[in-house]
């Protein structure tokens, strides 16, 4: 992750920008169900975490606090949490620490304010993923969602 910088940053006009334009490469990839590229709205009253490489975004997170409900099993109702709603790098800078340093950093920031990070996942890709929040970050796996069309 050699030259790559990691941090929070303000919304502006070309963070949202540059967010949105990565969104559409994100959608493109057809690597998630039901993706689509982001709006403002899905991302204006978010907290930001920005990958930097070289004054170019290799990857983001973002996400939003919110209080736990029907979570009783793994912690009480009302509980501060961090939701990611996004995690994404770029293809060429994936598998190098990235989505894990990014990780990282919105748990740092939001440590103290939330107790619990929580994220929902509909990659394709399962496999990889669960590797990769499981594994490499070391994330809890609490709940699954399947699907079969019939």
């Amino acid at each position: 992750m050699k030259g790559v910088t990691i941090r929070e940053a303000a919304l502006t006009g070309d963070v949202l920008e540059a967010l949105i334009a990565l969104s559409g490469d994100w959608a493109a990839e057809n690597s998630c169900h039901g993706y689509r590229p982001n709006a403002r709205e899905d991302i204006e009253g978010r907290r930001v975490f920005l990958a930097e490489d070289g004054g170019r975004i290799a990857g983001y997170l973002f996400g939003k606090p919110f209080q736990s409900e029907k979570a009783s099993s793994i912690m009480p109702d009302g509980t501060p949490c961090f939701e990611v709603e996004e995690l994404y790098v770029v293809p060429e800078m994936r598998s190098k620490g990235v989505g894990k340093a990014l990780m990282a950093a919105a748990e740092a920031a939001v440590k103290g304010e939330a107790d619990f990070v929580m994220l929902s996942t509909a990659t394709k890709n399962w496999r990889a993923i669960l590797h990769f929040y499981i594994d490499e970050v070391g994330m809890d796996f609490w709940s699954a969602r399947l699907f079969k069309k019939i």
